[in-house]
């Protein structure tokens, strides 16, 4: 029983903690400048890992289809076969 009371307390102290200050109404002011950088840090990330991939993946794919190897683009057997 007090191991049970032990874990329980805290739990039940920590959420009328959360609950009276949820019914406060103090609410935040709004997102600041920096929630705002973060955000667009975020998004710049995503768009520069994506622009070399979109390239990458265009290339395996004219690899992969192309008829001559010598076609793709980034072919061991380029320049060689037009001897």
């Amino acid at each position: 029983m007090k191991k049970v009371l032990k874990i329980l307390v805290p739990i039940v102290a920590g959420s009328a903690t959360a609950a009276s200050a949820a019914a406060s109404g103090a609410e935040p002011g709004g997102n600041g400048m920096l929630v705002w950088f973060f955000i667009g840090f975020g998004v710049m990330v995503v768009l520069f890992q994506a622009a070399p991939a979109v390239v990458m993946f265009a290339s395996m794919m004219k690899g992969l289809f192309s008829s001559n190897p010598a076609e793709a683009s980034f072919s061991p057997f380029k320049g060689k076969g037009n001897k």
